[in-house]
């Protein structure tokens, strides 16, 4: 969350919202709304004890207004320090199913799978960064910690 945020504090609301051919036509706005909502839907499930990405809002505001982005990864970051629970992962992960997945797993496990996807979605924004933006990009933004231990263990 520090990371990403650090960059947005880089980019005019212009750059957060350009198009990059780099990305298909996706934005850095558009990539950064994604991890904004699984993180808020892993939270706002953690009560129910219940989590289904699908329902995630696809919120048009949070891809384009960079300071509501901002303002939801400070929340995240503020709330995302749970106790491990039981959760129920929903979900439909076949576009001609007709019924939904229940399978079972836990918050840290979710946590662990949303952080994963951050990363991913990371290393795309750095890769739309170059086409939009000189805004510095910390050398470990966008890359695992498996492939950065891996790349000082080869270092030495």
């Amino acid at each position: 969350m520090q990371q990403l945020t650090a960059l947005l504090d880089q980019l005019t609301a212009e750059q957060y919202q350009q198009p990059s051919a780099y990305l298909s036509g996706s934005t850095i706005g558009q990539h950064t709304r994604h991890i904004i909502e699984l993180y808020q839907c892993l939270l706002n499930g953690y009560d129910q004890q219940s989590v289904c990405y699908d329902d995630r809002k696809r919120d048009v505001r949070i891809e384009t207004d960079i300071l509501l982005a901002k303002d939801f990864l400070h929340d995240i970051s503020c709330n995302i320090s749970k106790e491990n629970i039981d959760l129920q992962l929903t979900g439909t992960y076949d576009q001609t199913a007709k019924e939904q997945l229940h399978i079972a797993t836990n918050y840290y496990r979710e946590l662990l799978y949303n952080y994963e996807h951050s990363i991913h979605h990371m290393a795309l924004i750095r890769v739309g960064i170059k086409e939009v933006s000189t805004a510095v990009v910390a050398d470990d933004f966008g890359i695992a910690s498996s492939t950065i231990r891996h790349r000082e263990q080869c270092a030495q």
